[in-house]
């Protein structure tokens, strides 16, 4: 089915063609759509696409912003004295909850990802990005009263660090939740990664990880 993307709002344009990508690929396969394919369902030029999205992999990644984005905003809001392995994984949840809100959409967007290396390697780029992000939030957590001590201990490098851990945790429970077809809630499967590397100590309004039964 074709959409004159002329007709929607343009504010709505990106998101209205991704879709409609989206549709393409799930029927066809990532690599057997091409831009002008997208172009055509959208009733626009292929020009047209490249302006809102830079690559034929963004065009799909892009639905994973709110997740990177969401994550940072959430982490700047987090309470001064909650550590910081805690505020990581709470940030994910608004965040989570806006990726995954259809569960059947989440999880055929997810398998299309793992099943495409082109997308794996853009997805492993955009982690780094948010990343640096990540770190650069954890650094800048500090309260009045322990500037000094949180300022020594969050060094550039172990901020980076806990960040790069808290979004592999995140890939690696995403992963877990589409091998398994979503059995399990999302949200309990990161709970799960996060408590494998570190504990997450229960308290700052998180009811502490749920242990779910092991797999037969």
């Amino acid at each position: 089915m074709t959409v004159d993307i002329r007709a929607v709002g343009r504010g709505a344009i990106r998101a209205e063609l991704g879709r409609l990508a989206f549709d393409l690929f799930c029927q066809h396969g990532f690599a057997a759509v091409t831009l002008d394919d997208i172009a055509a369902a959208g009733s626009t030029s292929r020009s047209t696409v490249l302006r809102y999205f830079g690559s034929k992999e963004d065009v799909v990644l892009f639905a994973l912003d709110p997740l990177g984005d969401g994550a940072v905003g959430a982490l700047g809001d987090r309470p001064a004295d909650e550590n910081d392995w805690l505020a990581l994984r709470r940030s994910l949840d608004t965040a989570i909850g806006a990726v995954t809100s259809d569960r059947e959409d989440a999880l055929a967007l997810f398998r299309l990802v793992w099943q495409t290396s082109a997308l794996r390697a853009r997805l492993a780029e955009k982690q780094v990005l948010w990343r640096e992000q990540l770190a650069l939030r954890l650094q800048a957590r500090v309260s009045d009263d322990e500037t000094a001590l949180r300022a020594q201990d969050e060094t550039p490098l172990r901020a980076q660090a806990r960040a790069a851990a808290a979004l592999e945790c995140l890939v690696l429970a995403v992963e877990h939740w589409v091998n398994t077809d979503g059995v399990h809630p999302l949200e309990e499967l990161i709970d799960e990664a996060f408590d494998a590397v570190t504990p997450l100590s229960p308290g700052a309004g998180s009811p502490g990880p749920q242990r779910r039964k092991p797999e037969v």
